[in-house]
């Protein structure tokens, strides 16, 4: 199979829809921020995805099955490990989260990121 240039997807030229919800009601812990997701692109092995999110204030419990990069474009979050050690992460901050992450992600003001996740097989 070849790959031509009309298969690159890019994200401002991309018709993928913005698909709202809030978070679980068991994982909230301030609020009920709505949050989005536009996923510009998946592998026909649906393991890998990239494209936007953005989150509303608010905090909530996150479980990471999932390796994911992310890069904050705009906002102020904080994320904080399971011992409670924190970590603020704002414009133009570049993070990996590895797979068995657990913790919080608490949007402190209104956040927007690229995220590129790989999703592995169990």
């Amino acid at each position: 199979m070849s790959i031509a240039i009309s298969d690159i997807v890019f994200f401002d030229q991309s018709t993928a829809e913005k698909e709202s919800y809030q978070a679980e009601e068991e994982k909230r812990i301030d609020g009920n921020p709505l949050q989005a997701v536009i996923n510009h692109y998946s592998d026909s092995s649906n393991q890998f995805h990239a494209g936007l999110w953005e989150s509303e204030t608010g905090c909530w419990h996150v479980h990471y099955t999932e390796h994911e990069f992310c890069q904050i474009l705009e906002g102020v979050s904080i994320v904080r490990d399971k011992n409670g050690n924190e970590r603020t992460l704002k414009t133009g901050d570049n993070f990996v989260i590895p797979a068995g992450f657990e913790g919080e992600w608490e949007v402190v003001e209104p956040c927007r990121k690229i995220y590129v996740i790989f999703e592995p097989t169990a």
